[in-house]
């Protein structure tokens, strides 16, 4: 193929794309150009489908390389390693708008790969990966019902700004992504500094919009160099297949089947019908091998019709009922703090603990404005938590997107560093795994952080909204609270945290085509209603306000300013002076650029004294100062008295008492204690003590 360039303008920055002139051989690649922002985005298919397997093979990856903003990979080797959390929260959202535009039935592997190549921090990385595989699987002959076209939206004083610069992206209010098709979202991936319903959703639409200038670009690129799409093998279940199983076990038995709020009375009712089957059809090897897709799509069928046209739910709720609630707080001993949320049969604990900031976790990546967090949360999803059995080989990438979308809900009401300074990372152990335990997760974080001390600004809740659709776009209901059946059998997957005041964070997806503005709104409105009720009827029984103090078992930190000038004198030469503040306390000692003092510590006496320590050393010394001090050095003409770590003054021997002595040694030995009172400086700019001036108590 012939190399062909295309541009356009998008939010007053040039997107450049090539097609034909590298990585020939994939079945479609783009040299993606967004400002100086530079990524090679490819879409490659295997030639046959992958045998033994139930599911579409999608793989997505976006690799960073810190030649892209001219660094050196840290580590001995130099080399990037695995992919950073920012890479795999990429690759996710890539993946998401993508997935459902493949066929159904499509089993042969299919690779994304975007390779970051130069970054200009005027134009985002990120987006220009998704615009650069949308475009690629669009003009491959991989089948595909494109164009899709991402855009972000960022908000700085009350403006909405498109596709941000990183600066921007990283102090806004707003951090959004919308995916779209021609007519409709796709997927919505958002985190936000409480922002109301009706800005969120004017937000959401103006992205919509440059998403349709963007398909309307990529229409010319297909025109010009689209492949035919290739033709695969379908993986279907037989008519006579169906219809045997449908005389084997009518609707009514499915539904009752179904029709249960216990997940695993549900899944005891499904295998014995399974079971039946596959006794019914013994001998039939061709259908026994597709029995298992059989039931699942029978099953998918039955909840759809009962929840579209019945109005009815498999555990028999309201559309927008949510299942029963239970929290409480402090069931783990001695931890920092702890909570445990229950909604149905999905159940968080989440431990929280705190340390100093020098503890915050480091960040190698491609934006050079964040090198460490503060706050951390993780999530672990353990097989036993839906019945299963596996060796658990560490989290993989949907539970470091749990994760990251419980982190992003609860970070805009955090306190400042200034407010709190400590680390913080929240666990979020799954107990019990029934649909929705990233919202579970939410919940139980802002309850177990509030039991640890940390003064949050609002509470946060969160809560997911499903979907089911019929054959037009006004034929639909939407679920509160889904469980892991509508989950799995239903559309949508709408993911929606905040507080009272509003909208923290949003992950939507979906397995359909596209959202119409009413689904949209009737979610987040929906999603509304649910947290408050969440954090108004359960969450603030459990606790109400964030203690005041920390707990016993967390550690004390004290924060004091000195003058950026003396922090040479408490570090000390080679950091002499402070690290014998630290081992006489037992505290650690954190300081900050502008002259900020962090003290850690346990125990209240160790902290003062190094307060005490530090205010010396930082304190110009005056006439009339009074300090405890201890002997340290015996000379014929006087005595040195340490009165703090690296701090000594001269008491001349005639200082040291009322009446006249012959020797330093009559009244004084080494490591004696003893109180002084500043003279001032000697004429060799010392400091000068006396003894006996000195009052006493």
């Amino acid at each position: 193929m012939e190399a062909k360039k295309f541009e356009m303008d998008l939010a007053g920055r040039k997107l450049s794309v090539e097609v034909g002139k590298v990585a020939k051989q994939a079945n479609g690649a783009v040299f993606i150009q967004y400002g100086e922002t530079t990524v090679l985005s490819t879409a490659t298919a295997s030639d046959k489908p992958r045998d033994g397997i139930d599911f579409f093979p999608l793989s997505v990856d976006f690799e960073e390389k810190m030649y892209s903003v001219g660094k050196m990979p840290g580590g001995f080797n130099k080399r990037e390693g695995k992919a950073s959390e920012n890479a795999v929260l990429t690759s996710r959202v890539i993946d998401r708008p993508m997935r459902p535009l493949f066929p159904k039935d499509y089993r042969n592997d299919v690779t994304l790969d975007n390779l970051v190549m130069s970054v200009d921090p005027a134009c985002r990385p990120e987006l220009v990966g998704m615009l650069g595989s949308a475009i690629a699987t669009t003009i491959s002959d991989i089948p595909f019902d494109g164009p899709v076209a991402m855009t972000q939206v960022g908000l700085i004083d009350g403006q909405y700004i498109i596709n941000p610069s990183q600066e921007q992206w990283d102090k806004g209010d707003l951090k959004l992504t919308v995916a779209s098709t021609r007519a409709k979202v796709i997927m919505i991936e958002a985190g936000a500094n409480e922002i109301s319903d009706d800005d969120m959703i004017a937000a959401i639409y103006k992205a919509h919009e440059v998403n349709g200038e963007i398909i309307r670009f990529v229409d010319g690129i297909v025109a010009e160099c689209g492949k035919p799409k290739h033709e695969y093998e379908h993986h279907i279940i037989p008519d006579e297949l169906n219809a045997a199983m449908y005389a084997e076990v009518p609707s009514e038995e499915m539904e009752k089947a179904v029709f249960t709020d216990d997940k695993q009375t549900r899944e005891a009712n499904i295998r014995e019908i399974t079971d039946r089957l596959a006794e019914k059809f013994a001998g039939n090897d061709e259908w026994l091998a597709l029995l298992p897709d059989a039931v699942y799509a029978y099953q998918k069928k039955t909840v759809r019709k009962m929840i579209l046209k019945d109005g009815k739910r498999p555990d028999g709720r309201a559309m927008d009922q949510i299942r029963p609630l239970s929290a409480e707080v402090d069931i783990i001993p001695r931890v920092h703090g702890s909570a445990m949320f229950t909604r149905g049969q999905t159940q968080i604990c989440d431990v929280v603990t705190l340390a100093p900031l020098s503890e915050a976790q480091r960040v190698e990546g491609l934006d050079p404005n964040i090198t460490e967090k503060r706050y951390i949360h993780q999530y672990n999803f353990p097989s036993y938590s839906v019945g299963e059995t596996k060796p658990s080989r560490g989290p993989g990438r949907r539970e470091i997107g749990h994760g990251a979308l419980a982190e992003r809900a609860l970070l805009p009401v955090l306190p400042t560093p200034e407010e709190f300074p400590y680390s913080i990372r929240a666990v979020s152990e799954t107990f019990e795994s029934n649909g929705s335990t990233s919202m579970a997760s939410t919940c139980a974080s802002c309850m177990s952080l509030m039991a640890a001390g940390v003064p949050i600004k609002e509470m946060v809740a969160g809560i997911s909204c499903g979907l089911v659709t019929g054959e037009t776009d006004d034929d639909y209901q939407i679920l509160t609270d889904i469980q892991g059946l509508e989950d799995f059998f239903g559309d949508m997957d709408f993911k929606v945290t905040g507080t009272h005041t509003g909208i923290t964070a949003i992950q939507m997806d979906i397995k359909i085509h596209g959202l119409t503005r009413p689904i949209v709104e009737g979610a987040i409105r929906r999603a509304h209603e649910a947290r408050n009720f969440i954090m108004d009827t359960c969450m603030s029984k459990a606790i109400a306000e964030p203690r005041k103090e920390v707990g016993k078992y967390a550690p004390k930190i004290v924060q004091i300013q000195i003058d950026p000038e003396k922090i040479g004198d408490v570090v000390g030469q080679r950091g002499k002076t402070i690290n014998e503040i630290i081992a006489r306390t037992g505290c650690s000692i954190d300081i900050h650029e502008e002259g900020a003092v962090d003290i850690c510590g346990t125990d209240k006496a160790g902290m003062d004294k190094a307060i005490e320590y530090i205010k010396i050393i930082t304190t110009d010394f005056e006439k009339g100062q009074i300090f405890t001090g201890k002997v340290v050095s015996i000379k014929e003409f006087g005595a040195f008295i340490e009165f703090a770590p690296g701090k000594e003054g001269l008491v001349h021997i005639s200082k040291i008492a009322n009446e006249r002595i012959d020797a330093v040694e009559d009244v004084l030995t080494l490591g004696d204690t003893v109180k002084v009172v500043c003279l001032g400086k000697d004429r060799m700019g010392r400091i000068s003590f006396s003894m006996k001036d000195c009052p006493q108590d």
